[in-house]
């Protein structure tokens, strides 16, 4: 073996043309890393070599190579898979010189996806110069990913089948980490992002119906409450104050309770934080509510529906009906995306990408607005000694100490280096908070009150806030956002739908006699499922409007093409059910769409 390799060396790099080529068609974005990167074309011959156990070898820094002296084998036999290899995937930091993966692709059947993240360029060229992955390559089944973590993002976010029948194996490559500390940051990074979007998935898997429901349900209500499309660039050049209701909020409240008619800046706050506004004496120019679940209702035992009455709720079409008709103020419809109004409205009405929580769309909201400064107060993202929230939230007072101690249990350090701690929910919402701060050009300060640090923002000291003057005395701007607000509540037109249930209804009983076919002869008839099924999978994706109250139904049409190696009898039951449930959803949507709106 030893002197196969030897003669081998001249080759080192033989497969790299055809790979790059299948780079080129199918990975762009990594194509076009490789050609922004400069290499040394001394290092990229000489660093490779055939080490003394005979195995094709990458020299590390300290000297020898990455394999010695254990040979590669011994760094993947613990790299095993239980069930659902065929519908998971492998995520490798690192690439080497091909052995972890050509490992993980000789291990796993053909429906496994591996990825592949390695930040030095010279090394994934040597990585391409030894082993044939075309066919991987042009299958998707072997995917490279550049070290750009917007991309990285991208890949895992196309991995939803993997992460909901299956499971997503974040594998370091331990030989590549001797080459630098960069191997480790990325294993990190990689595992925060696929924690985070495993979260989100689970939720939307499990609360898809629910969000689409309770949109369907507003609809007629959200066309007459009228459209914030009118508030583009409204208040440009202007600046807001951004509340929560964390536990720092009282210490500054005294500051932002001035005559509310003579400030000349936007105040804005959740719903869920609108009863410990009123605690503290601050009044709001709006709340916002984008949260779908029932728990909403609690912020009702706290509210003083009287005082709230004046304060206009902006709110996400997907929330509960009943958060929304039990709200004592004017309300206002905001369209997110990822509902019936991403297709819908379109160019009709503002269509906003929420984000992950309330923070971020009143960010984003207020930016359509064209509000360029911001000042966040109350955003602690953290439990201060044994404080979670500001008096006057339905969480401050109604937590046994046991159970705080289990929900805030996520370590972490302030600005001064003190240890803090928080939930994995805050820590998300953070997370979200500061992603889309790396995205924007606006200016945000923290007028920081102990809590955790919020990359993206300048942490301010309260005489650092005030002399930032977002209370100076000139009320022309909050009056003009409050009158734009009160004329956006003009109704809209009632757009005309036809009603498709019909139609579905006559293709999807034409299919269904064909499965019936098909399944009397099931191992025979492998290959015509396979395309039937296929066939559903793009007839379930076909119409925008109904893509996203039918997401359960379409990833379960996927997990049956993309994850499955054989179709027996038993898989006509589960078909014909998926087949009835997408009926059905579209039935409702007809019915909620086209009817004539109550006067």
């Amino acid at each position: 073996m030893t002197q196969e390799a030897q003669e081998s060396t001249a080759k080192l790099y033989h497969f790299l043309q055809d790979n790059i080529a299948a780079i080129k068609t199918w990975e762009p974005e990594l194509y076009g890393w490789l050609g922004s990167q400069s290499y040394d074309q001394e290092n990229m011959e000489k660093n490779v070599f055939v080490n003394q156990g005979g195995f094709f070898d990458y020299k590390a820094p300290r000297g020898g190579g990455i394999f010695e002296p254990i040979p590669p084998q011994a760094f993947y036999r613990n790299w095993t898979y239980g069930d659902r290899v065929e519908s998971s995937a492998t995520f490798i930091i690192g690439s080497n010189l091909g052995y972890g993966i050509n490992y993980v692709l000789t291990q796993t059947p053909p429906t496994h996806k591996v990825l592949v993240l390695e930040p030095n360029p010279e090394l994934l060229l040597a990585c391409l110069g030894q082993t044939d992955y075309t066919g991987f390559i042009k299958e998707r089944r072997l995917l490279f990913i550049p070290p750009n973590e917007d991309f990285m993002l991208h890949r895992i976010r196309e991995l939803d089948v993997q992460f909901l029948f299956g499971r997503i194996e974040l594998k370091e490559d331990l030989p590549s980490r001797q080459l630098g500390p960069e191997y480790a940051q990325w294993s990190v990074r990689a595992k925060a992002r696929l924690d985070s979007f495993s979260v989100e998935l689970t939720t939307l898997r499990s609360r898809q119906d629910v969000m689409i429901g309770n949109e369907l349900k507003n609809f007629q209500r959200a066309l007459g409450d009228g459209s914030l499309k009118t508030l583009e660039n409204c208040a440009k050049g202007g600046s807001a104050v951004i509340f929560g209701a964390g536990p720092s909020l009282p210490g500054f409240a005294s500051d932002f309770t001035q005559d509310e008619q003579a400030k000349n800046t936007i105040y804005a706050t959740s719903l869920q934080a609108l009863p410990a506004l009123r605690h503290n004496g601050i009044t709001p120019d709006f709340c916002m509510a984008i949260d779908y679940s029932e728990g909403m209702l609690k912020i009702y035992n706290t509210l003083d529906m009287e005082w709230a009455r004046d304060i206009p709720l902006i709110y996400s079409t997907k929330i509960q009906p009943e958060v929304l008709a039990r709200y004592p103020g004017p309300t206002i419809p905001l369209w997110t995306m990822g509902g019936i109004s991403s297709f819908v409205m379109n160019e009709m009405e503002l269509v906003l990408d929420a984000g992950g929580n309330v923070g971020v769309s009143i960010l984003r909201f207020l930016r359509y607005c064209g509000v360029d400064n911001f000042l966040m107060v109350g955003q602690d993202f953290a439990r201060l000694k044994d404080n979670t929230h500001a008096t006057g939230h339905h969480a401050a007072d109604s937590t046994e100490m046991e159970v705080i101690d289990k929900i805030y249990c996520v370590p972490l350090k302030d600005r001064d280096g003190n240890s803090i701690k928080t939930s994995i929910q805050l820590l998300s919402a953070k997370r979200d908070i500061e992603d889309d701060l790396s995205n924007a050009s606006t200016k945000v300060y923290n007028l920081y009150g102990g809590g955790a640090d919020i990359i993206g923002t300048t942490a301010l000291t309260r005489d650092e806030a005030l002399a930032l003057d977002f209370l100076r005395k000139d009320g022309k701007l909050t009056q003009t956002f409050r009158d734009n607000l009160r004329k956006a509540r003009t109704p809209r037109c009632w757009p005309a739908f036809e009603p498709r249930s019909n139609q579905w209804a006559s293709s999807l009983r034409s299919v269904e006699k064909r499965l019936d076919k098909l399944f009397k002869k099931p191992e025979k008839n492998q290959e015509g499922i396979y395309q039937t099924l296929s066939q559903i999978q793009l007839f379930l994706r076909q119409d925008p409007l109904y893509t996203p109250y039918l997401y359960n139904e379409i990833m379960d049409a996927s997990a049956l093409v993309k994850a499955k190696l054989r179709y027996v009898r038993k898989d006509l039951s589960q078909i014909k059910n998926l087949l009835r449930r997408s009926l059905n959803k579209v039935r409702e949507m007809d019915r909620c769409m086209t009817q004539t709106r109550a006067a």
